[in-house]
């Protein structure tokens, strides 16, 4: 049952967004939720990506004390925009999950600061500054998180490396017969 361990997983990263601030300041730039919904998005879950996105920008809003539904909103459009392209493009490639992390971060500040534009909402701090650190923050630390998610959760991932690895192996062989 992925969906227990994608629940689990969620639980944690949103413990560990609301209470790592307060131990150092700067980790306040890791969205781990963010990080979580990306890696449901890439195993083509929709619906699953789509609720925890939903779930994670409401409670992370509530327990921030922002204006509640915005994060919900941008975490869920980029949930959806991510799982649009893995099932357009391959990404199965742990390099192509890199930029993928970071412009799952940028969509979501961008939604985010949008949102709080449309509804005339001050902005308590500068948004290149923030963007710039929470694109650098999450994608470094969400690399090794979806990798260590990858290898803990995802027998369908290693189910599909497994093919992969065998595509290859007859792309070369029936290569060496035809130079032959």
């Amino acid at each position: 049952m992925p969906q227990v361990k994608y629940a689990a997983v969620l639980a944690v990263a949103i413990i560990l967004q609301l209470s790592l601030a307060a131990v150092w300041r700067p980790l306040v730039y890791i969205d781990f939720p963010l990080v979580v919904v990306v890696y449901i998005a890439l195993q083509r879950e929709a619906w699953q990506s789509l609720i925890a996105a939903t779930i994670a920008g409401l409670v992370v809003d509530a327990a921030s004390g922002g204006v509640v539904g915005t994060g919900g909103f941008s975490k869920t459009f980029t949930a959806y925009v991510v799982y649009f392209a893995a099932t357009r493009v391959n990404l199965e490639n742990p390099l192509l999950r890199i930029p993928v992390l970071a412009a799952a971060a940028v969509l979501d500040a961008l939604v985010y600061v949008a949102i709080y534009k449309a509804l005339s909402q001050p902005l308590l701090v500068p948004f290149v500054q923030t963007l710039s650190y929470r694109v650098i923050g999450t994608t470094v630390v969400g690399t090794g998180s979806v990798f260590l998610l990858d290898n803990l959760l995802s027998a369908k991932a290693r189910q599909r490396r497994q093919f992969a690895d065998r595509r290859r192996v007859a792309k070369r062989g029936s290569g060496i017969l035809k130079r032959k």
